[in-house]
């Protein structure tokens, strides 16, 4: 039997992950997805399925950042932080999307942690 690529046991974790995590309109979820290019972070009403807010570095508001590098998720997880805190959203659920909890994934959630979301 041929072993699942890295992509889609990702994908399975995800499916698993989701199984537990929801969000509402009290506490939305934090989706987090990570390219070898770009970050990706929307926080979303699963109940209504809409996303409410959005933040990704193909954005071209968000200048001076290039890449799924550590130093664009903390500028990624910043900014999400503020639109959500103007949304009036200040409690989330997060969602790793079935990627490890490091690098990346983590400089995001810290950096909109600090930014003043809480999980």
């Amino acid at each position: 039997m041929a072993r699942p690529s890295h992509n889609e046991a990702r994908q399975k974790r995800h499916r698993r992950l989701r199984k537990k995590l929801f969000g509402t309109p009290e506490r939305p979820r934090l989706c987090v997805y990570k390219s070898l290019k770009h970050v990706h972070a929307q926080i979303i009403n699963d109940l209504e399925g809409k996303t409410l807010v959005a933040a990704s570095t193909l954005e071209k508001e968000i200048t001076g950042v290039k890449g799924g590098t550590v130093k664009s998720a903390q500028v990624i997880g910043k900014v999400i932080a503020e639109r959500a805190q103007q949304q009036g959203i200040k409690q989330v659920v997060f969602d790793r999307a079935g990627f490890p909890y490091h690098g990346v994934i983590k400089a995001l959630a810290d950096s909109s942690r600090a930014a003043g979301l809480k999980f």
